[in-house]
């Protein structure tokens, strides 16, 4: 049986990480066994942290120069490696934008930190929308860079072929499934850990790009709830419909819409600063208020 051929790495572009240590480097088990690697930047119990949630795909450091300019304001950043994602395992539960959410909230829980500001990317974004929605005692400010609230709310880019990328993974994962079988004599040459990727990391790549045309499924008039300062940022070029921005920014009272000019979607890469610069302004007019 000729082996597939290998899949690309999910959006492998490069990007800078954080150029400082994290203080705390710990996993928060959750109740169906995932395993949340949560970092800390900065001092704990200092004032109020900021959270960072990253997109579909990445890891936390992605945010690595916002960061650096946040840390060094002398502000507290909370960054999560997202349930199968980074340095965080799958766990057993459906994967939902929800469970996520639900993830962050568990791993304040566990640092005994009461409150945060949320900046969120992609699916970071959606993720803190659903946290000032359904914790908002949590929560004392929301950044959402290039949020939906639908599949159909994300322009399909020209170099993105989600459903290709999807039936690839599944493709290499199924063709290796019998490395780690006893029984299995196929690939008895081959060791599946030094693969890239191992049929493991192949199908959970395969359910996050499937969780990006399935989901979300959120209705804008159960946003209106949310009463902290909110701010949703989109690039000029974003893959996000500019309907569904204006959905998103129209269901929440306190929201104000930033859209920044000659960018596409992902603004931690493409204008750190510009990110940092709006996350700090945001912080300095909750607390002012």
């Amino acid at each position: 049986m000729v082996a597939p051929n290998p899949p690309q790495p999910h959006f492998p572009s490069p990007y800078a990480r954080p150029s400082i240590a994290p203080s705390v480097a710990r996993a928060v088990v959750t109740q169906d066994g995932a395993r949340i690697a949560a970092f800390v930047y900065g001092a704990l119990h200092t004032g109020t942290p900021v959270l960072m949630l990253h997109g579909n795909g990445e890891e936390h450091g992605i945010f690595g120069p916002i960061v650096d300019v946040v840390n060094s304001a002398g502000r507290t950043v909370i960054a999560l490696d997202s349930r199968a994602q980074g340095k965080s395992t799958r766990g057993t539960a459906r994967l939902t934008y929800e469970l996520m959410a639900r993830d962050a909230i568990d791993v304040l829980d566990a640092l005994g930190v009461a409150r945060v500001h949320v900046l969120g990317f992609s699916d970071g974004g959606i993720e803190a929308l659903l946290l000032g929605r359904d914790y908002p005692e949590r929560i004392a400010s929301i950044t959402a860079l290039g949020a939906n609230l639908t599949p159909e709310g994300v322009i399909e880019e020209p170099d993105w072929d989600l459903d290709g990328a999807i039936a690839t993974n599944q493709e290499w994962a199924r063709h290796w499934t019998d490395c780690k079988n006893p029984q299995g004599t196929t690939h008895a040459d081959v060791d599946c850990e030094l693969l890239f990727a191992t049929p493991e990391e192949a199908a959970q790549t395969a359910e996050l790009l499937q969780l990006m045309l399935d989901e979300p499924h959120i209705e804008a008039s159960s946003l209106s709830g949310i009463s902290c300062p909110t701010t949703i940022m989109v690039g000029e070029h974003d893959c996000i419909r500019p309907s569904e921005t204006k959905a998103i920014v129209d269901a929440i009272p306190s929201a104000r819409l930033l859209v920044v000019p000659g960018v596409g979607h992902s603004l931690p890469k493409l204008v750190p600063d510009t990110v940092s610069c709006q996350l700090l302004v945001n912080l300095l007019l909750t607390e002012r208020d």
